[in-house]
């Protein structure tokens, strides 16, 4: 009798098993250990190369953006990058890059500079069309006026900056906020 009642709850966790199994296969999204929510189908991404559209043109910013968002897809999903168009695409620009006085003192200097980076991203989901989106992402530090921003002040700044933005970029592709 009790052989027969641990066969009997070990054929039932089994069902139970396979049932869950079965059931979990039907959804149409992948989870990855950064939260991002990718289509299930999707197996492959491209990322075009981002043109510099901005009035002050920084050499190498261009590559510096496409490759940072590369590597950023390879590293939090399990996307496979290719040449082609993939699965999803990401296209766009850098639109803004500049620095503007933002505090004013009494004897009318600036007391300190607001360093911009903007980029539009054009997000082709072929998988899901409806998660497409064309918006454009913007970020920004402040630093004292003092400071020489041409040499080490842009190039920390910058890599600030493209590490927030290209987070911004995947959060909006994948992450559904």
């Amino acid at each position: 009798m009790v052989q027969n009642k641990r066969l009997s709850n070990y054929i039932m966790a089994v069902a139970t098993s396979i049932v869950l199994l079965l059931s979990s296969s039907c959804f149409n999204v992948k989870y990855t250990t950064s939260g991002a929510s990718i289509p299930a189908n999707a197996r492959t991404f491209s990322v075009q190369t981002f043109d510099n559209q901005a009035a002050v043109v920084e050499a190498g910013l261009s590559q510096q953006v496409t490759d940072e968002l590369k590597e950023y897809i390879q590293r939090n999903s399990s996307l496979t990058l290719i040449n082609q168009t993939g699965d999803v695409d990401f296209e766009g620009a850098i639109v803004n890059y500049d620095v503007r006085p933002v505090a004013i003192t009494a004897n009318e200097t600036a007391a300190k500079n607001r360093f911009t980076i903007t980029i539009r991203v054009k997000y082709n989901c072929y998988i899901e069309p409806e998660k497409n989106y064309e918006e454009s992402f913007s970020r920004y530090k402040d630093f004292p006026s003092v400071d020489n921003f041409d040499g080490a002040v842009k190039t920390t700044l910058t890599e600030e900056l493209l590490e927030l933005l290209i987070e911004d970029i995947f959060n909006k592709a994948f992450v559904n906020w």
